[in-house]
């Protein structure tokens, strides 16, 4: 009776296998029929942003067996495929970009057409001029000729004090009038401002110093002088003197000034003063001496220059102080404006400076062979190329790269290599002086066209076609010579994205419509969408290389499409690419816009000197740290 059962029970175990084997087999078929993916393949497109970005985790694939990666030149990727590094191949390098060689890229016969192939023939005219030595430099004219006498009368203090007069003005403020927009409110007010050279055309010129009397008061309601500096339209901290006398402490003077000094005082304690508020009584106010401002009446105001700032002084007594700011000195005040409800008698400039850096590249550029930039080496690879946007007459902002960031290790060492991309200047002279600086420091890539604005994105061609053919380099970065770079922070966080395959990093722009009135204007021929693509700000971006590989091979073969703001132009291209290789996108605000924020990436709209100051302070302290930080 027991053998049955257990002859039984055996037949069931066999079954139960069987099944078993079935089912195993069964899962086995289907992994392999639907190619189930592991849970750290997260898919984020491009087309998705910027609802779903990208940001720190693994690459997109392309599609198994994709058309694209069997052709020439690219990486077929299927399944796991690792970080495809490009051939490293390092060419000679090269004073001239020979991107724009072939005219025929331009052939086309619209407006747009025509502006980059007359822009391109005449850069080439004037490059080959200057690389036969047929244009030269014209003679120099002295213009101490023309320029204000340098010596002015000084009392005893004022010499001890070593500080010289600058400026002197003799004017009438208007009387108030009604404000545009609120009928009730009067104002008025004026400006006096050393000014700098333009950096870049269609923008106000830097600020060395703003003086602005608000006689009638502002949002504050009392009368008020407010003082700043601002370079590239970035305004700093305002000074503000509102009849309330700063402090003698040290951090409160300048040459032992004080910063504002006092013209009213208050009878009462502030503790009363806030209990009669709050009773509804008023705070009454006396005034040691008026507002040194009056309208209708006639002042004459002095600006000196002393060791640690400028000081202000009207009709014969020292008003404020403004202390010298990082990037902002005397030498680079060029210009003098005064402007407003003002009427000016007269005015006496001595001493301002006859000229700016930026046009005296003798007095700027440093010829020492530290400087120079080092041999590309073929048997090393670089991790990132950085080209620079520059302009011929900006040798103080190049100056200031060399000296600051480009003496990182990395970039020392090869391992990043950073370049200067300039077009030609319609002045000769400036010219001249560019060849000779590109020919000592071998870091100047001439692109042999004519500078203008619409024509920039032909110098982010340039750097692509650099960084591909030149360098091969894994990443590929864009920024402007006043942009300040962290070169190790910026691999690093190129480093954080997983697989690495094709990337877009920096301040990414979302849903950014086109301005279509005012001085950056773009029409609707221009540009017919009512949306930008996603694109990162210009200041600083990066891009892996097999993306800038296809920027440059769509350019040759004529089908990139060109738009004359070039960081919109590299969202359009981005966009094109991601159609058959999907793109990591990283946005990230450490890729400063405007000025310098805390532990930035890179640090924007600086001047020359804040590029020596962010490099000491990186040095020293072993961390960012701004320079003037608002």
């Amino acid at each position: 009776m027991k053998k049955p059962k257990l002859e039984n029970s055996a037949s069931q175990s066999r079954f139960g296998l069987v099944h078993s084997l079935l089912a195993l087999l069964l899962f086995y078929f289907l992994c392999i029929s639907f190619q189930i993916p592991s849970g750290s393949d997260d898919v984020s497109s491009f087309d998705a942003l910027p609802r779903q970005m990208l940001v720190g985790t693994e690459t997109n694939r392309a599609p198994v067996g994709e058309e694209e990666g069997n052709k020439p030149g690219r990486v077929n990727r299927v399944g796991h495929a690792q970080l495809r590094s490009p051939e490293h191949k390092v060419r000679d390098f090269k004073t001239v970009s020979e991107l724009f060689s072939n005219e025929t890229f331009f052939a086309g016969g619209d407006e747009f057409s025509v502006f980059y192939k007359t822009a391109i023939s005449t850069g080439k005219k004037m490059w080959d001029g200057l690389d036969s030595g047929l244009v030269t430099k014209p003679e120099e004219t002295n213009p101490r000729n023309e320029k204000c006498p340098d010596m002015v009368s000084v009392n005893g203090p004022e010499f001890v004090n070593r500080s010289k007069v600058l400026v002197t003005v003799v004017a009438t403020p208007h009387w108030a009038h009604a404000e545009k927009g609120d009928k009730t409110v009067m104002v008025t007010q004026f400006m006096m401002e050393l000014q700098g050279l333009k950096a870049v055309e269609g923008e106000d010129p830097p600020r060395i110093l703003h003086f602005n009397p608000r006689i009638r008061g502002d949002w504050s309601g009392r009368p008020v002088i407010e003082q700043n500096t601002c370079y590239r339209m970035q305004w700093g901290s305002a000074l503000r003197c509102d009849g309330r006398e700063s402090s003698d402490e040290e951090e409160d003077s300048v040459d032992g000034e004080v910063k504002c000094e006092r013209w009213k005082r208050d009878d009462e304690s502030k503790n009363t003063w806030w209990l009669k508020r709050l009773m509804g009584g008023r705070k009454k106010i006396t005034h040691d001496w008026p507002y040194p401002f009056e309208e209708g009446k006639l002042f004459v105001l002095t600006l000196r220059a002393g060791m640690e700032g400028y000081h202000i002084s009207v009709n014969g007594r020292h008003i404020t102080s403004f202390p010298y700011r990082t990037g902002f000195v005397l030498e680079d005040a060029t210009g003098l404006a005064v402007k407003g409800n003002i009427d000016v008698h007269s005015i006496y400039a001595s001493s301002l400076p006859f000229t700016n850096p930026s046009f005296a590249p003798q007095k700027h550029l440093e010829m020492q062979s530290i400087w120079k930039a080092p041999a590309l080496l073929p048997e090393k690879p670089v991790e990132l190329f950085i080209g620079i946007l520059s302009a011929g007459n900006h040798f103080a902002e190049r100056m200031a790269v060399r000296k600051s960031w480009m003496q990182h290790k990395l970039v020392r060492s090869s391992k990043v290599v950073a370049r200067f991309f300039v077009a030609l200047h319609a002045r000769k002279e400036v010219n001249v002086d560019l060849k000779k600086e590109a020919d000592y420091f071998g870091d100047i890539v001439i692109v042999p066209y004519m500078d203008h604005y619409d024509l920039v994105v032909l110098k982010t061609v340039a750097i692509c076609e650099y960084g591909v053919s030149t360098v091969a380099a894994k990443y590929i970065m864009k920024c402007d010579d006043d942009t300040f770079v962290r070169v190790d922070a910026v691999i690093q966080e190129a480093e954080k994205v997983k697989g690495r395959d094709n990337l877009y990093i920096g301040n990414i722009n979302f849903y950014h419509k086109p301005l279509r009135t005012g001085k950056w204007a773009v029409t609707y021929e221009e540009w017919p969408e009512e949306y930008y693509p996603p694109y990162a700000n210009g200041p600083g971006y990066i891009l892996s290389y097999d993306i800038a590989k296809f920027i440059v091979d769509d350019f040759e073969q004529q089908r990139l499409r060109l738009f004359k703001m070039e960081d919109v132009s590299m969202g359009m291209w981005v966009e094109k690419f991601n159609e058959t290789r999907p793109v990591a996108v990283v946005h990230s605000l450490r890729f400063c816009q405007f000025g310098c924020i805390e532990d930035y990436f890179t640090a924007h709209y600086q001047s020359p000197r804040q590029m020596i100051c962010l490099w000491d302070k990186l040095q020293r302290l072993g961390k960012p740290q701004c320079c003037n930080m608002r």
